[in-house]
């Protein structure tokens, strides 16, 4: 099985936060994967950004799947 080894990120654009700083917007565009012939590349999405994309790219570790929180550990730990 596939194993995703990092993320591929690019500017988005920018906004404005709740203390009036711009930062940048990042969207994610594809994965560096562990494959059983090597390390691949899989963009899943062409950034389409105002002025063109100029080619650049982040390269991150993965973020955690939100959601999954796994089993408790024990009864006294199950919400219900």
């Amino acid at each position: 099985m596939s194993k995703i080894l990092k993320e591929i990120s690019v500017i988005q654009g920018t906004y404005v936060n709740k203390d009036g700083q711009q930062k940048n917007r990042y969207q994610k565009i594809g994965s560096i994967i562990d494959t059983k012939n090597g390390d691949m590349l899989k963009l899943d999405v062409t950034p389409l950004i105002k002025g063109g994309w100029d080619g650049w790219a982040y390269i991150n570790d993965p973020k955690p799947k939100e959601g999954y929180q796994g089993l408790p550990k024990d009864e006294e730990d199950i919400p219900f």
